[in-house]
C-alpha cells in the first residue's frame, strides 16, 4: 500500500505523519449555523461533526499555503481556501471557533 508523500517546504504539512503541522489553521472551524463542526487536528487529520452525528466525517488533510486538500477516510477527496482566517469547503464557509 503506498502512502501519500508531499515535498515540504516549510508551508506544507504532510498527512500521513504524526507529527506536528506546521501552519496557522489547526483548531476547530464551524459553519454560522453551527450544524457542521470541522477539526484540524495537528497531526493531520480531521473529524468533522455534522449536527447531532459526530466523527461523521474522518480523514486526512494537507495545507499548502493557504489551500487545504482532504482525503477522507472512505475515499473521497476535496479541497478549500482560507480566506482571510475563513474557511471556503464545499459551498459551505467555515469560522474559527475562537
Amino acid at each position: 500500500m503506498a502512502a501519500a508523500l508531499a515535498i515540504l517546504t516549510g508551508t506544507e504539512t504532510r498527512a500521513d505523519s504524526a507529527s506536528p503541522q506546521v501552519h496557522p489553521y489547526v483548531g476547530m472551524w464551524v459553519t454560522g449555523d453551527g450544524h457542521i463542526r470541522q477539526e484540524l487536528l495537528a497531526n493531520g487529520r480531521y473529524d468533522e461533526a455534522r449536527g447531532n452525528r459526530k466523527s461523521a466525517y474522518q480523514g486526512r488533510y494537507v495545507v499548502t499555503g493557504n489551500h487545504i486538500n482532504y482525503w477522507d477516510d472512505t475515499g473521497f477527496t476535496a479541497d478549500g481556501e482560507f480566506i482571510n482566517d475563513v474557511l471556503h469547503h464545499g459551498g459551505m464557509i467555515f469560522y474559527r471557533e475562537r
